[in-house]
């Protein structure tokens, strides 16, 4: 599994987010993995089985998202910048998600 899986859901239509464009990033580098996501919302295999301690960063293309649904919406990104502490701790970062506000947490 990979060490980093992200979750996306559109609260404004109650659905999984499908074909996000997501990137997955060690601190401000080039992407160590781009995927997007599946029917569920989900990216379960994004990036390595384990990551170095330090600062890492999700971005979620939301402009490409909204584009496909023909939405108008005011983040055409959204940034997560998080710090990986343990090397074989597993991180989830899901991503609630409008047209106009966005929340996210850290999963399991």
């Amino acid at each position: 599994m990979s060490h980093v899986t992200t979750h996306i859901l559109d609260a404004a239509t109650g659905t999984p987010a499908v074909g996000v464009p997501v990137a997955l990033l060690h601190g401000t580098g080039a992407p160590l993995a781009i995927a997007a996501t599946d029917a569920e919302g989900r990216i379960s295999d994004l990036g390595p089985d384990s990551l170095e301690a330090g600062a890492y960063r999700l971005i979620f293309d939301t402009k490409a998202y909204y584009g496909m649904t023909g939405t108008t919406t005011f983040y055409p990104q959204v940034t997560i910048d998080f710090e990986v502490v343990d090397g074989v701790e597993h991180y989830h970062v899901p991503l609630l998600l409008s047209p106009f506000a966005y929340s996210t947490y850290r999963g399991n």
